[in-house]
């Protein structure tokens, strides 16, 4: 494994960077070989087989969900009978209603601001054999999260599935770095359109670096709880984001903390983050081919 220092960026001043930044030690830990995973536009590690890691395509990629192992081998592609890929952009693992191990689909993106409503495939996760060949399953039960915004329509990439509670939030993205973050009603329903719940928001600043554009830092592309849902870390196309969840506290009040950021890899199009199961560590991947699985220190 390839082992490379990535020292902080300096702030240019007090305004540009609402974090402390923090240097990173990252660990390119596998190349996938899948080479069907091409656009990696969501990470989830799974909560029946911690040693998996669940991923899936953006928009064009088939209804289609990979699992993956520490290792870049490919575990199995689930199939969701019925599902369109529109623009899946994030994948999460958590409980589901009867508190069973759940992945969540994000079908969320919405460049041009098109939909009138977005919509989150819920499945039940599969135990899978990791000493088994690559198995095609198809998965003829899910559930059709249907739901529209209280405020208009926002494209968005990033969703979040508490790890107790079992609910889910989406953070939309902007060019200008503003992040709302919408909460599902709970308990989730199928026979009628939802209507989120704006329950936050936070802004992300313009950040230079070298190979990226300052406003590659002001849009948030993936999301995830840490499993004691004590941290949350937010990807952007430059950086992570990490903010600390205090006990009883709102997503109002964590959000208007002050993030640690972590300078990531320089990737092409990072927009894939999870923690792993002790939340020692975050991984992150890229669109791109071939696909990198970067292994990166979460901060306490």
């Amino acid at each position: 494994m390839t082992r490379i220092l990535f020292a902080a960026l300096i702030l240019l001043s007090a305004t540009a960077a609402p974090a402390d930044d923090a240097p990173a030690e990252a660990t390119l830990a596998a190349t996938l070989s899948d080479p069907r995973i091409k656009e990696s536009s969501g990470l989830a590690l799974g909560r029946r087989n911690p040693a998996a890691f669940w991923t899936v395509n953006d928009s064009g990629g088939g209804p289609f969900v990979f699992a993956f192992d520490g290792k870049g081998r490919t575990l199995a592609r689930l199939e969701i009978t019925g599902a369109a890929n529109f623009d899946w952009e994030d994948i999460a693992s958590g409980p589901d209603e009867t508190g069973k191990p759940a992945l969540f689909v994000a079908d969320i993106g919405d460049n041009l601001l098109i939909r009138p409503e977005v919509q989150v495939y819920q499945i039940e996760e599969p135990a899978l054999d990791t000493a088994a060949a690559p198995a095609e399953l198809p998965v003829a039960k899910h559930r059709n999260l249907r739901a529209t915004y209280p405020d208009g329509r926002h494209n968005a990439e990033s969703l979040l599935c508490h790890p107790v509670t079992g609910r889910l939030f989406i953070i939309t993205k902007t060019n200008e770095g503003r992040c709302g973050v919408y909460a599902f009603p709970h308990p989730l329903r199928t026979d009628v359109i939802m209507t989120l719940e704006s329950v936050a928001a936070f802004t992300l600043q313009p950040e230079p670096r070298a190979g990226k554009r300052a406003v590659d830092n002001c849009m948030a592309t993936g999301a995830c709880f840490s499993p004691d849902a004590a941290r949350i870390v937010v990807s952007t196309y430059s950086s992570l984001y990490q903010w600390t969840v205090g006990p009883a506290q709102t997503l109002a009040q964590t959000f208007a903390q002050k993030p640690t950021r972590i300078v990531q890899p320089l990737l092409i199009q990072c927009e894939a983050v999870c923690f792993d199961p002790a939340g020692a560590h975050v991984w992150i991947t890229s669109e791109q081919l071939p696909t990198p699985l970067w292994q990166i220190p979460a901060r306490p």
